[in-house]
């Protein structure tokens, strides 16, 4: 058996690691790790907002994200995170990545140090690491992709959080592509 650090956490079971190596880079000074590389197989992208929760998908390959719901908050932030544990386990995604609202300058504002504490209450809700990407701007990119399709602010609403969720994921799928040494078209 492997280690639980390189184990993935979903039900559907082990799978085979994709270049560690990569796993490993630190970025220069931060003695942080830059990007965890994941398992083959779906990743699940969460844009947490104070109303809903936006949420995408990748495909197995993990070279497209694509927007499948919005999870309205309730009182419970603990309910909401088992409707998020439900949609882990109906998409046997092997990992989750949480968009984390960095200020322009690139600190940790407020909204990113609420962001990063609701994250612990998910890995602890999941039992897995939870990868984090910047996400500055994602909502009103989306918000401006979907006015220029002709949506109606009242109309976007319904989608805006999960097309977010979607662009922060398909964010991470890039740099994945670049840790891993592929060029990204």
């Amino acid at each position: 058996t492997r280690p639980a650090s390189t184990r993935p956490w979903t039900r559907s079971g082990p799978c085979s690691p994709v270049d560690r190596r990569a796993a490993h880079l630190v970025r220069a000074g931060s003695g942080r790790p830059r990007r965890r590389v994941m398992y083959p197989g779906r990743v699940i992208g969460l844009d947490l907002g104070s109303r809903r929760i936006g949420v995408a998908v990748t495909d197995t390959g993990q070279t497209v994200a694509t927007g499948v719901t919005a999870v309205h908050r309730g009182a419970d932030r603990a309910a909401d995170h088992r409707a998020v544990a439900g949609l882990v386990a109906d998409y046997e995604a092997v990992g989750v990545v949480v968009g984390v609202p960095l200020s322009l300058s690139g600190a940790e504002g407020p909204a990113a140090r609420s962001i990063m504490a609701e994250v612990g209450e998910l890995r602890s809700a999941l039992g897995g690491e939870i990868d984090t990407v910047d996400e500055r701007l994602t909502t009103i990119a989306a918000s401006s992709a979907l006015r220029a399709a002709g949506r109606s602010s009242r109309r976007q609403r319904a989608v805006v959080d999960q097309t977010a969720a979607a662009l922060l994921l398909q964010t991470w799928i890039d740099r994945q592509r670049n840790l891993r040494g592929m060029t990204v078209d």
